[in-house]
C-alpha cells in the first residue's frame, strides 16, 4: 500500500499545484466523470459530474489572481486495494485574510477509487471552520 499512498500523495500535490497555477487541465486530471464535490460556495447540495466541476473553477481562479495562496500544509493518505481517502489542511486566502487570521485553514477530504490500475478522484469536500460558534454553541 505504500506505493499507492505515494501515488495518491503525488496526485493530490500535482492537483494543488494546478489549482494554484490556474491550470484547468491539471485540475481535471485524474478526476472521475461522476465526481461529486461539496465546496465552500454554493450550491449547498454539491456539484455532480466533471462538466459542473470544471465550470466551478474559473471564479476561484479569478479570485486567486488577486494574490491569494492555495498550498497544502498537511496531507494524510489512507489507501486500500481499490479505494482510498485523504484529508488535508491548506492555506487558502489572500495576504490580508491570512494576516487577519493566520491559523485559518481550508479543510479538504478526498475520496479515490482505483480504475484500470490508476487512482481517480471521485469525491472532494472543501470547508472552512465556522468561526461564529464556540464549542458549547453547536447543536447536538
Amino acid at each position: 500500500m505504500a506505493d499507492d499512498e505515494k501515488q495518491i500523495r503525488d496526485l493530490i500535490e500535482r492537483w494543488a499545484k494546478a489549482v494554484h497555477e490556474g491550470d484547468m487541465d491539471g485540475v481535471l486530471d485524474a478526476h472521475a466523470d461522476d465526481i461529486v464535490m461539496y465546496d465552500v460556495p454554493p450550491p449547498d447540495d454539491g456539484i455532480r459530474g466533471i462538466e459542473r466541476y470544471r465550470a466551478s473553477w474559473p471564479p476561484f481562479f479569478d479570485w486567486q489572481r488577486q494574490g491569494a495562496c492555495f498550498e497544502i500544509v498537511s496531507l494524510d493518505v489512507t489507501a486500500g486495494a481499490d479505494v482510498a481517502f485523504a484529508h488535508a489542511l491548506l492555506r487558502c486566502g489572500t495576504e490580508q485574510e491570512l494576516r487577519e487570521d493566520p491559523a485559518n485553514r481550508l479543510r479538504m477530504t478526498i475520496g479515490l477509487r482505483k480504475e484500470n490500475g490508476r487512482w481517480t478522484v471521485s469525491h472532494e469536500h472543501h470547508s472552512f471552520p465556522h468561526k461564529d460558534l464556540g464549542p458549547g454553541d453547536q447543536e447536538k
